[in-house]
């Protein structure tokens, strides 16, 4: 799921010297496999997903970690983290911005497992206030430890909006990378592709600690990026506690 929801709320909380801690437990149906066949999935399955948001004096830290229910007979197929840091200056509107990103997995039907290459962001993020939404952007050089190195670029646009009386909520992310053609350095390719992802969420808030929803996974170049070049859009049904 790759979310990003609880960040940009607590970030402006943050910024004007109040700390708000917050977490959150999702579970999302993705039904990839219904609506592409293999060329996205082998099978449609379930997504765990916790998020972790937590402001000090000196500025934030943010995490989620994702476990896909994709291996044999549903099991645990594959688990993806994302942790980040941002850092408050006095009197310096944008944030040092820092970040790590990997995970492992293993390929259903076989006993080959497998990793997510990590990835090292470091830049300056941004909060911003656009009507009812609070918005973030920041802009990283991020490092791919590919087999080939990839140096790279990042830009990243997140937001999240409380409406109708807290009872709505829309938030979400999209991200914009660059990166090798060529991740082995052995396909003969050169030069660097865009790799695009963004995943809006909607929550109807039943209470204040309990949601209903969907994300809608929106990707080119990313879904099987070594093999296809492809835009797909991946809707989920989800179910969401936010812990107080």
């Amino acid at each position: 799921m790759n979310c990003r929801n609880i960040i940009l709320s607590c970030l402006f909380l943050t910024v004007g010297g109040i700390g708000a801690t917050a977490q959150n437990l999702q579970l999302h149906f993705d039904p990839r496999h219904s609506l592409y066949g293999n060329d996205a999935a082998p099978v449609n399955f379930m997504t765990a997903t916790f998020e972790m948001y937590k402001p000090d004096k000196w500025g934030s830290t943010f995490m989620f970690a994702d476990f896909d229910f994709s291996y044999n007979d549903r099991n645990l197929g594959l688990v993806y983290t994302e942790i980040s840091r941002d850092f408050k200056i006095k009197g310096f509107p944008l944030m040092p911005h820092i970040e790590y990103n990997g995970g492992l997995g293993l390929a259903r039907d076989t006993e080959f497992g497998f990793t997510i290459d990590n990835a090292y962001l470091a830049g300056f993020s941004y909060p911003f206030q656009l009507g009812q939404f609070y918005m973030g952007t920041y802009l990283a050089y991020k490092l791919n430890a590919f087999k080939k190195k990839s140096h790279d670029v990042q830009w990243t646009v997140t937001w999240t909006a409380n409406l109708l009386n807290n009872k709505l909520s829309l938030s979400g992310f999209v991200d914009l990378w660059t990166e090798n053609k060529d991740r082995t350095g052995d396909s003969g390719k050169s030069g660097k592709k865009a790799v695009l992802l963004g995943e809006p969420q909607i929550w109807y808030n039943v209470t204040p600690n309990f949601s209903i929803g969907s994300e809608t996974e929106l990707s080119y170049n990313f879904v099987k990026a070594q093999e296809q070049n492809r835009f797909f859009a991946i809707p989920t049904l989800a179910v969401k506690w936010n812990f107080q």
